[in-house]
């Protein structure tokens, strides 16, 4: 018996070493990536950091032009030009490079760059389809009643924990609830402009003006039942009349205008840096606790986690706050009717706010929750203020606290939930340390400036007119598109410039109702491309986008009749002042 067992033992242990073997001998994919994993990991990485890098590029324009009218800046961009589209011809671009001398212009050689790319892109998405099982060599059938094909998002996410290798995934758009479908208060998407939510205001110097606080001047119309529906708006628009100063003014302006900094913000500071615990808030309960604890403290840091591809205004997912103590991550999707509670801590001039970068952060809280900030600090201005090397909280981490910012979920849908580990650490990093920073900078500007405080005084300023920023809806206007269209750079007849106005007044349409972004709906790219080719059937139109927008898709034959409409026109070349001087 014991000899059977052994025979079993050496057979089982040639299996495993085959295995092994065969494990060890298993081919590379590509040189240096051992799967298909390790390569989306190191391709996600590439892009990110060249998107930072031409970021950092000087600006379209004067800035620009200043820096090109340097011999050493004119070369290195010579210089790099060629190494691009050596890249691009390596990469399979050849039949757009064949008149490559011909390039003189900047433009051609930019136009020639988005081509490239709209290449590359395209196979890219032809391999997505091919992964999802869509097969996009077949001709486009349109029957009356088709259904969408499975959309694919830019929502990342790590494979289950026990893993010993970290890699990525793709999740569909429809595993993803929308969260506006739960809100209590629908979204307004109207072609109205915005007015603050704000009902009651904590802290105030000011009263809140009786528009925000008498709802039946905002809502309420009772006498107006009787009357027509056009003759009811006019009386409610005559009857607020006398508080449009009110409607559209900044809740907390006086309060913010006379704010001083003491003489205890402006003094150097011992910078702390503790381990803390993590909460994670979506109770009304645990809310109002946090922001108890909130207003005993003297500062704390605060960001934002955004959405807005499926959203026509955008929508804030998370909040994390740190303190001193403790670090919270708030459900912002959860709670979105009940965040006006943390105005009291948000509005406290005693406690200071820390933010990086606060310009969007402050009319996202408007927005969504009419919160306020009163008592800002950005260290995005200190940032600027020091003139360090890069501007960014990744650089701000790895300059003061030596820590290397996992940005892997830069990219991530952020309406998940419920939220995978990994995506709550990241989101817990970007306010961890901020309040360390915050007190690094606050050191390190007194001894730029010799110990006195303009230097820091002068970031405590820029940082209070960024809290005094009110958010703007985004508002359609016959001539929107013409902004638009003049950033393209193209010149089109009127058919053309016809078709581009007709396809963005149906887009902006669209969006609104369905509440997505209007990229979801039909980039700016293919209309541009439906516009320039005026396709003289709707299969033409799918021609054109590549991938198919699911609503293109759905209404192709609405898109078909507006190109129908502009090819009705008088086929004349449209004068570039007309659109370059809007």
């Amino acid at each position: 018996m014991d000899s059977s067992k052994n025979k079993e033992s050496s057979k089982s242990g040639g299996q495993d070493s085959s295995s092994e073997t065969t494990e060890e001998d298993k081919p590379e994919l590509c040189p240096g990536f051992k799967d298909a994993d390790a390569f989306v990991k190191y391709g996600l990485g590439a892009v990110l950091s060249a998107t930072k890098a031409s970021a950092g590029l000087p600006q379209a324009g004067d800035e620009f032009d200043f820096y090109r009218s340097f011999p050493g800046f004119q070369e290195f961009c010579e210089n790099y030009i060629s190494h691009i589209l050596q890249i691009m011809q390596h990469h399979g671009c050849r039949s757009h490079l064949r008149d490559r001398s011909k390039l003189t212009g900047l433009e051609e050689r930019f136009d020639l760059v988005v081509d490239s790319n709209d290449v590359i892109l395209e196979r890219v998405g032809m391999l997505l389809d091919e992964a999802d099982g869509v097969n996009r060599s077949q001709q486009p059938v349109m029957p009356a009643g088709f259904q969408p094909p499975k959309i694919v998002v830019s929502s990342w996410n790590r494979k289950g924990l026990g893993r010993s290798s970290e890699t990525f995934k793709l999740l569909h758009a429809k595993n993803v609830a929308r969260p506006q479908l739960k809100f209590k208060e629908k979204v307004d998407n109207s072609n109205t402009p915005f007015i603050p939510k704000i009902f009651i205001k904590p802290n105030a110097i000011k009263p809140l003006p009786s528009y925000f606080s008498n709802k039946q001047i905002r809502k309420e119309r009772p006498e107006d039942l009787d009357v027509p529906t056009a003759l009811a708006d006019f009386i409610h628009q005559q009857r607020t009349q006398e508080h449009v100063d009110d409607m559209f003014a900044h809740p907390y302006q006086y309060e913010i205008d006379h704010l001083t900094t003491t003489d205890s913000l402006l003094s150097k500071p011992e910078p702390q840096l503790a381990e803390t615990k993590l909460t994670y808030i979506d109770t009304l309960e645990e809310l109002v606790t946090l922001n108890e604890k909130l207003c005993q403290q003297h500062e704390f840091a605060v960001d934002l986690e955004h959405h807005s591809y499926r959203s026509f205004l955008g929508i804030t997912c998370l909040m994390q706050i740190s303190t001193r103590e403790e670090d919270f991550i708030i459900d912002t999707l959860e709670l979105r009717s009940e965040m006006y509670i943390l105005n009291e801590s948000f509005t406290d001039p005693a406690i200071v706010k820390v933010f990086h970068g606060a310009d969007s952060d402050i009319e996202w809280l408007q927005r969504d929750f009419g919160l306020y900030i009163v008592n800002l600090f950005d260290t995005h201005q200190a940032s600027r203020a020091l003139n360090l090397a890069r501007h960014s909280l990744d650089h701000l981490l790895k300059h003061y606290c030596n820590v290397d910012a996992d940005k892997r979920y830069q990219l991530a849908d952020w309406r998940i939930r419920p939220l995978p580990e990994e995506m709550v650490q990241y989101a817990r990093s970007d306010t961890h340390y901020l309040l360390y920073i915050y007190d690094r900078m606050r050191a390190q500007l007194l001894d730029f400036n010799h110990g006195q405080p303009g230097l820091l005084q002068s970031v405590w300023n820029k940082s209070k007119d960024i809290s005094l920023k009110k958010y703007v809806k985004p508002i359609y206007t016959e001539d929107s598109y013409l902004e638009v269209q003049r950033k393209q750079k193209k010149s089109y007849n009127t058919q053309q410039l016809t078709a581009f106005r007709l396809l963005f007044a149906w887009r902006d349409k669209l969006a609104r109702q369905e509440d997505e972004s209007t990229g979801y709906v039909l980039p700016t790219h293919m209309m541009n491309k439906i516009s320039e080719e005026l396709p003289k059937e709707p299969q033409g139109i799918i021609a054109c986008c590549n991938p198919v927008p699911p609503l293109v898709r759905q209404q192709v034959n609405e898109l078909h009749l507006l190109v129908q409409q502009a090819r009705e026109m008088p086929l004349l070349k449209v004068k570039i002042s007309v659109y370059q001087n809007v």
